[in-house]
């Protein structure tokens, strides 16, 4: 390495030794040489050749850009050829550039030639200016003098991983050239899936000038693995040639998803029509594009990029690129940059590099290499350039990458390509171009990409993956169980599995659309129940790929392994034994009903009945009478009703609708006291001294358990139970005899199992019962080794088997439970609640009221009606008043109509009279009138 430095030093020294120390006084000269360096043959470098020039041209004809300055620009061909290439590359920034005072480099093309020039350009304060180097390890601090004018890996891999995880994907394959820019773009590739909880799962490096013998030999390797997801990460010109080779070994057909980097979008832009047979090589691929907005500035330049290639190249036309875009606008943004730069008082002068004075050897004068005095100052202003491309808005972000990165999403389809969304890293995936004049939405909700056409023309989204084709089978650990065989069951003599849990497994694999190869490997010493824990444990250490059983879904399994959908609901649940009797007790009939119903119903039976005699004592005989007995009325009517057996007659329209309602509440009330009575005399119930696992803590007799579950780790961890009270069990004559003896004879006082297991144990067990509710809440799973897609299926596989019924159907066909377990699940029958009947109580309760408030305004009404407003103010006061309304309300309504008959027909009597009066008076008046004329008119006579 210390000969390749030394080389790189002389060619500086040959180039620079001329001008050391030289300075140019004027600070606007008329010209400003800038170099470039880039292979002239390359699919980039063509394009970039043509734009470079257009934008020197450009630049030059407009005297407000460089204030009379003219650019120059000395192009350098680096042949683009590994060791031959940096050497090349490194003579044309000495000997070529440097003596002319070059302020800057456009440049170099590749990553590898990058890394090599950068440290020239730091040690001689030169920015390097690169339209297409891509490599995201150059944005260190390492290499300051390093601008990047396109798009960065980092960016263009979060798009990648982005793409990954919005189609479900977890595991890529990265196949990619091995140099600095493969190597260094698929490591940011794996640290954006990292954050997307995806992963790399093979890498394939490829030789820098592969070969078809090289190619094949990988894809081979490739085919082998799980994964079906490969992001091919690139160079323009042997890319193609990888799709060639895929398709050959049928790897481009229906399963497979292949995401290119944008040098395919390159390829396809730049020497677009591309040959049929190519085309076909690459259907259904999907691939990026460095997104430019489209503006005027950006229509116009590809309006005359015709013209500006016209007889650039024999073979044919030459498209315009992303790269050609940011060549131009790298040119034009020097421009501004040396422009500002001028503004501020720079001036091109050149110094020695003093640290170099120890590296004087002989004729080599490495001491008189030359310093750019105002390289700082220049890169400074190139950092702050503000301006419009036809890129867009070119401006860096703190970290010295062009502002807005984003990619078009391009599907590879038929003879062209299709656009099927964007990504940027404002707004992530979407099918409209970023703009950034609206808030961001980053929710994955709102992310979408348009429908892709993938390899073997389907529109189905691949699964990504498949199982090796390398013969191997999935290794299947099961438990060697000795009890509960129900669940799990191994005979040795055959090799076979049998039981719910595996007709379970087998009947999702069933309903798998792809094969599952797998061995079920038998894992216990088949004399103790083995723990499911180390089974899961075995998945981890990479022993089993996955594990199927009466294997219970808890915390510290989750950590080791990925579990399916519980395929049956389980906990902890405490079963101890109990004892049948009658309940002779003399005052069971009370217990149908706890107090509260008690209560609220006598007090109902006295409420409607009240409400009833209110009804019907102005109407009814039968609820008039001395008050003795309309209270006796009242209460036998109350609860006569209870058998039904009222004697009274209801005639008012009221009343009757009050008790239709109420009778109807007292069927319900009664039917439900009547099976609930017999039930408590008649059906044997169950009693425990242990209640549940509250009393089963409090007391200090020894809890039996499944040796190899986890209720011990659970019980001793979780509740702190003293291990010595815990007693390891295995059969379930285990459990009956240790239940039985209970702990005064060496026995146990309760067994903490899962419900599974209880419930089959119970099933022909019937002097024993849970006691209790449950108290964890787990399940049964399928564990498979971590991010293994297989325990994403299954559990799909799982759920269909549950909404078909064939998941209880295989349950009903190993764990059907007889009469007996069902018996033993509660040890007492439940008395009834008020909550029950609270519906019809509030129903009957507002007939009542309701009634009663359409009674007492029919009750004032009459009043009014029958007692005048005299009638009434004679009483005196307000007291006599309500007398006379509670008088008028307890008198029957027929002698109310009587009296108001009589009122009426005297009334009547008086105003006859009156009128005869009235005209006698009226009579005797006119004939007293007539007299007095009659005397008058005598008078008069005489």
């Amino acid at each position: 390495m210390n000969i390749v430095w030394l080389l790189v030093l002389m060619i500086f020294y040959n180039g620079v030794a001329s001008n050391g120390g030289s300075t140019n006084v004027s600070t606007r000269p008329e010209f400003v040489n800038v170099g470039a360096v880039f292979s002239f043959n390359s699919i980039v470098g063509k394009v970039a050749k043509v734009a470079i020039e257009a934008a020197i041209e450009d630049v030059n004809s407009d005297p407000a850009v460089l204030g009379g300055t003219k650019m120059i620009v000395q192009m350098q061909d680096s042949n683009y050829s590994g060791f031959l290439g940096i050497v090349e590359a490194v003579l044309a920034a000495a000997l070529r550039f440097m003596e002319k005072d070059t302020v800057a480099i456009i440049g170099p093309q590749n990553a590898v030639t990058a890394h090599v020039i950068s440290h020239i350009a730091n040690e001689l304060q030169v920015p390097l200016l690169s339209f297409s180097v891509t490599d995201p390890t150059l944005s260190s601090l390492q290499f300051p003098f390093f601008v990047r004018t396109t798009q960065n890996d980092l960016h263009q891999m979060a798009a990648v991983a982005a793409m990954i995880d919005h189609y479900g994907w977890k595991e890529v394959i990265a196949l990619y050239v091995d140099d600095d820019y493969g190597r260094n773009g698929i490591a940011a590739l794996g640290d954006m899936l990292a954050e997307r909880r995806c992963k790399i799962s093979y890498k394939a490096p490829l030789v820098l000038d592969p070969n078809q013998s090289n190619i094949t030999d990988l894809l081979v390797k490739v085919a082998l693995t799980e994964s079906r997801i490969i992001v091919l990460h690139a160079y323009a010109g042997w890319g193609p040639q990888v799709f060639t080779v895929a398709k050959y070994l049928g790897m481009m057909g229906t399963g497979y998803v292949w995401i290119a980097t944008h040098w395919l979008t390159t390829q396809i832009d730049t020497n677009s029509p591309l040959p049929s047979s190519m085309m076909d090589d690459m259907q259904g691929v999907l691939t990026l594009r460095m997104y430019t907005p489209e503006t005027e500035l950006k229509r116009k330049f590809v309006s005359r990029w015709s013209n500006l290639t016209s007889g650039q190249t024999s073979k044919g036309k030459l498209g315009l690129n992303a790269y050609g875009l940011y060549a131009y606008d790298t040119v034009w943004l020097l421009a501004h940059a040396i422009n500002a730069f001028f503004d501020q008082g720079g001036n091109i002068s050149f110094s020695n590099d003093s640290r170099l004075t120890q590296l004087r050897r002989g004729d080599l004068n490495l001491d008189a290499m030359s310093i750019f005095n105002g390289g700082n100052l220049l890169l400074r202003n190139i950092l702050q350039v503000n301006m419009t491309g036809i890129t867009g808005p070119v401006k860096f972000t703190p970290d010295r990458n062009p502002i807005h990165p984003a990619f078009e999403i391009i599907n590879v389809i038929g003879t062209g390509i299709r656009k099927i969304g964007y990504w940027s890293n404002y707004s992530g995936l979407s099918v409209v171009p970023p703009e950034y004049t609206k808030p961001p939405n980053r929710s994955s909700s709102n992310e979408s990409l348009y429908g892709v056409i993938w390899p073997g023309q389907t529109t189905q989204k691949p699964r990504g993956w498949v199982f090796p084709n390398n013969g191997r089978h999935l290794k299947i650990g099961v438990p060697k169980r000795v009890s509960f065989r129900e669940f799990v069951s191994y005979a040795e003599g055959n090799d076979m599995f049998t039981g719910y849990c595996i007709d379970v497994f087998t009947a999702a694999l069933n309903t798998l659309p792809y094969a599952v190869p797998y061995k079920l490997i038998p894992f216990g010493d088949g004399v103790k129940n083995p723990t499911s824990t180390e089974l899961v444990h075995k998945i981890q250490t990479g022993e089993f790929d996955g594990a199927i059983g009466d294997i219970a879904i808890t915390t510290n399994r989750t950590r080791m392994a990925d579990f399916t959908q519980p395929f049956i609901e389980s906990g902890l649940v405490v079963v101890a034994p109990v004892r049948t009797t009658l309940n002779s007790n003399p005052w069971a009939f009370l217990r149908p009903f706890n107090p509260m119903m008690w209560g609220v119903t006598a007090a109902f039976f006295l409420i409607v009945g009240t409400v009833v005699w209110i009804l019907e004592h102005r109407l009814n005989d039968d609820f008039r009478g001395p008050p003795k007995k309309q209270i006796v009325t009242i209460l036998w009517f109350s609860f006569s009703t209870w058998f039904f057996a009222h004697r009274e007659n209801t005639v008012s329209t009221l009343g009757r609708l009050v008790l239709i309602i109420w009778l109807f509440v007292v069927l319900i009330i009664n039917s439900s006291y009547t099976a609930s009575l017999t039930s408590i005399l008649t059906v044997q119930q169950l009693s425990s001294s242990i209640k549940g696992l509250d009393t089963l803590l409090a007391s200090n007799d020894p809890i039996g358990y499944q040796q190899g579950s986890f209720a011990r780790g659970y019980l001793t961890g979780e509740l702190n139970v003293d291990e010595s009270r815990l007693v390891p069990l295995i059969m379930p004559d285990d459990y009956a005899k240790a239940l039985k003896d209970g702990p005064q004879r060496g026995g146990v006082a309760a067994v903490i199992d899962e419900r599974a297991y209880i419930e089959l144990f119970l099933s022909s067990r019937c002097d024993f019962s849970i006691v209790g509710q449950e108290f964890t809440k787990t399940g049964w799973g399928f564990a498979f080794a971590r991010d293994s897609p297989l325990s994403v299926d299954m559990s799909t596989a799982i759920l269909k088997l549950s909404e078909n019924g064939d998941l209880q159907r295989i349950h009903d066909k190993w764990l059907i439970s007889s009469s007996c377990a069902s018996q033993g699940a509660k040890l007492q029958v439940d008395r009834l609640q008020l909550k029950s009947f609270w519906g019809l109580f509030v129903l009957c309760g507002s007939a009542c009221f309701l009634a009663l408030i359409i009674y007492f305004i029919n009750m004032l009404r009459q009043f009014s009606k029958h007692y005048t407003e005299e009638e009434i103010s004679a009483g005196g006061s307000t007291s006599a008043r309500l007398q006379t309304f509670i008088s008028f309300v307890d008198e029957k309504e027929e002698e109310v109509k009587s009296r108001s008959k009589r009122r009426q027909m005297e009334r009547m009597s008086n105003r006859s009279a009156s009128e005869d009066e009235s005209m006698y008076n009226s009579k005797r008046r006119h004939i007293d009138q007539s007299s007095s004329r009659m005397s008058l008119d005598n008078g008069n006579n005489a």
